[in-house]
This record gives C-alpha cells, structure tokens and sequence, in this order.
C-alpha cells in the first residue's frame, strides 16, 4: 500500500467539493468527484516465515465529467490549488479536443442521493494490533500443520482495511460512506504416497475483526487437509456419463459469478469489454429468455450485510438494490451503470465500482448468488441413488464468452442409494451455461456466502465480491 501525506478529511471534502464547483463554471453536461482513502495493514507467510509485511495508507480524488458528449476523467493525490487549477484546465483542452474524433456519451437520469452511512465494529482492525493479527493466522497455519496430512508447503496471505469514501455530483447528490473489510487467502499442497493435492481459497467479510474469529476458519482449513489426504489415499475414480451431481454452495457460487454475473455485464454485451475482460454469449434481446430450469433464481446483491462486496451506493452515486439476474428460469435483467442503461432506456441499477480513485467505475459484480430452495442438502443426497456430491474445487475454467466451461473438483465423494460413500479423484464438470442452468432439478435452503476477488479491465481492476447461495443437484454428463 502507497503511503502518502494524511490530510485531514474535512479538507479533502472540501476539496472535492471545490473540484466540482470549479468545473461546473466550465459548461460541462454533468460532473462527478469521488475522494477515497485506505488505509490498513497485510503480510505475507510462508512456510512459518514472515516474508512481508506493509502498512500505510493512500487518498486521492477522481474526477469523471460530460462536456458536449465526451467523457473526460483525471486523478489527484495532491491537493494544491494551484495544482488542481492546472489539472483542470489541461484535462478541459485535452476532452474538448477528443469530441471531434469520441463517441457521444450518454448517461441515464437518476435521483439524487444524500446519505452518510458506516459499518460498526466491535473489534475495530485499525485498533487489533499486528501482532494480534500474526497470532491469528499463525493459529490457523497451527491448525493445518496438526490435521495429520503431509503439507507439503503453505502460503497465507491477510489484507485489512478502512475505506473512506465521499462522492458528489453535480445532480446534487452527496454520499458518504465508511466501510472495513478482513481478507485471508492461503494455499496449501497436501503429498501423499508421491502424490500431491493443492488447495486454495480465500476468506473475507466487511466489518471488524470479530466476524472473521467467528468463521472457525482453523477447523474448516483442518478438514480440508484431512478430506485431501483421504482422497489421496483412499480414492477411487470417477463415474462417467449421465449422472446426478450434487454441488455445495462454493460450486454453485462460482458457477453463478462466472456463467451468469459475467456475461449479464451490460458493458460486455455492448461489446465494451471485448478486448480487455472477454465478451458474452448473451445479446440484448435475450431479456424474457428461458436459460434454465424454473426453480433457478439467480441474483446480484450488494445490500447482504457482511457479505464482501457489500456497499449502499456505487460509485455513480446510483442507489444499490438486489438485481435479479434470473428469475425462475428466465434472464431478467442485465448488470448496468448509467452509460449502458442509457443505451438500454432504463434506469442504472447500481453496478459501477472502481477499485481505486485513479480509474473508473466500469460495471461490476457484488455477491452473485444462487438463491436458496425448498429442498435440505441432505434431503437431496437421500433423494439420489447413484450420483456424485463435489463440496469444493480445485480449478475452473471458462472461455470469453462465458459459454463453454469446466470446474474439476477438490474434495469429492460417491453417492450410493443415497449416502454419500467413497472420496473420488478430481472428478471435472465440463458443460455450456443453458444445459448447466436448466438440468437444476433440485436446490436447497442451506445458504452460504464465499469471498472472492474478481479482476477486470485494463488496467486489472480487482475488486471484493462474494459468490455462493445454496447446494443443488443437476442431471449432467460426466467425462
């Protein structure tokens, strides 16, 4: 994390709030200024060994703003009238001269917004001391050391935070927000007999340190060790053809965020993203198409407290809502900001974010959900006689269009009359997104959210988002 001069945040307001005085003097269509700081701690471990640690902090505004059709954007870390005033004038000779050679921009027309919100904090991260946080991880690497398999090599990397965030518009919208995340990624490699297994996941929420305690991360990271080393060891290979698989809430998860929240990216759709994120097998016209089975609800929503990918307000000042992507089988609707939902006639439904202040907001996920069933996970597995239950994968793939994919399973296990029985050797799913979708025949109420980090744009923005919703049973073919 860059560490830069901390200036006081009431200044900085009042900087933002000069930025956009002093530019709707300059005849611009709309103005938008968005000031953020971030500060916090991370260190990498490996293999016992603290390799690397930073703390820090770094602010600084963006500017986005429509003169006579052309979009024009700039960035600040330094707060200088004289500077400001300079970066101004060069960024309004630079865009008036791109109107004659630029596409006509568009935004769609939304409210404005005033709010001031925050997530509390019983045990705030800024206040939990590095050590405390050392001893932490430290505890879970104890834990997987313990499980009784051969780790072969671990890695742990941890991120904490506090992001401040102050947005204004020239529609008279003024936001403000104040919001913590916890972030813990590790990697691992079980070996047995010769044979290795890897393993690799990340754990994240908003709030304080005390949400991440409470997610028994030691135990869960325990019995991962223990299921590879029984797959390792004692497992068998998996059946082929058409068969009934079982997916825990982590396949379904990643499943939705990448064969759904991807492709229903409006700006992918237009063709916006193509050359730097991939492109969509989905069209325009597909609103009110069937995709899959009637009991499958897909949703987007960024309001599910403690979830990753959790805010109020994008980064358009465009209130956040849950997005039903589809409903019962049927695309519903597209992700947009208000550049696409122009083009589209409707209103944004809040999905601009950018990772930082010096890029812009372009369309992205929250926390892409399947939405929970009627049926209980265990109640699905006694319904199936013969099939397959995968409770977390290994590696997925998927081509730029979102069509064609594959996930091959970590932990998985025979179904046999309806108990699960015999661990299996990294069974793969490869299917296009309509068959997955609509052989659904079963989905249950057990729901659970999955951090993750998802890249996108040029440059990579990555940015936190949960994945997840609940296990389901699909009737597929199995190679």
């Amino acid at each position: 994390m860059k560490k830069t001069k901390s200036w006081d945040w009431d200044d900085l307001r009042h900087t933002a709030d000069l930025i956009l005085s002093k530019l709707k003097k300059q005849n611009v269509e709309y103005v938008e200024v968005r000031l953020e700081r971030t500060s916090g701690e991370s260190f990498y471990i490996s293999n016992g060994n603290l390799e690397a640690a930073s703390f820090g902090s770094e602010e600084g505004i963006g500017v986005r703003y429509l003169l006579n059709g052309c979009l024009g954007f700039f960035s600040i870390n330094s707060f200088g009238k004289e500077e400001i005033e300079k970066i101004i004038n060069q960024s309004i000779k630079m865009t008036r001269k791109s109107v004659r050679i630029g596409e006509e921009i568009e935004f769609s027309e939304e409210k404005a917004e005033k709010h001031k919100y925050e997530i509390r904090q019983k045990k705030k991260i800024e206040n939990f001391g590095i050590e405390a946080k050392l001893e932490y991880v430290k505890g879970i690497e104890k834990s997987l050391l313990e499980a009784g398999a051969n780790v072969f090599t671990r890695t742990f990397y941890y991120v904490d935070g506090m992001t401040e965030k102050y947005y204004v518009n020239s529609n008279g919208s003024a936001i403000e927000s104040r919001i913590p995340r916890v972030d813990l990624f590790y990697n691992f490699i079980v070996r047995e007999n010769g044979q290795n297994m890897q393993r690799h996941w990340q754990y994240g929420i908003v709030g304080g340190f005390e949400k991440i305690e409470r997610m028994n991360i030691e135990e869960k990271i325990s019995e991962e060790a223990k299921a590879m080393k029984n797959t390792i060891t004692n497992g068998i290979s998996p059946p082929k053809g058409e068969i009934e698989v079982v997916v825990s809430p982590e396949i379904s998860g990643i499943m939705a965020h990448e064969s759904v929240g991807h492709p229903y990216e409006a700006d992918r759709i237009l063709g916006r993203e193509s050359a730097q994120a991939g492109e969509s097998f989905v069209n325009p016209d597909m609103i009110g198409t069937k995709i899959g089975s009637d009991m499958v609800n897909v949703a987007d929503d960024p309001t599910i407290p403690d979830s990753f990918g959790y805010y109020l307000y994008d980064d358009e000042g465009v209130r956040a809502r849950k997005k039903m992507l589809i409903k019962s089988g049927i695309i519903n609707e597209f992700l947009h900001n208000r550049q696409t939902a122009a083009k589209f006639k409707i209103r944004s439904n809040g999905s601009a974010r950018a990772s930082e202040f010096d890029v812009e907001p372009i369309i992205r996920m929250s926390n892409t959900v399947v939405l929970p069933g009627d049926w209980k996970e265990d109640e699905i597995i006694r319904d199936t006689k013969y099939g397959i239950y995968i409770k977390n994968f290994m590696e997925w793939n998927i081509d730029d269009k979102r069509l064609n994919q594959k996930y091959k399973a970590n932990e998985a296990y025979l179904i046999e009359n309806g108990k699960i029985t015999k661990p299996l050797k990294q069974p793969s799913i490869e299917i296009t997104t309509p068959i997955l979708w609509n052989s659904v025949n079963a989905i249950a109420d057990n729901f659970e959210l999955h951090a993750a980090t998802c890249g996108k744009g040029e440059p990579m923005q990555g940015i936190p988002v949960s994945m997840g919703g609940a296990s389901m049973r699909m009737k597929i073919r199995m190679r």
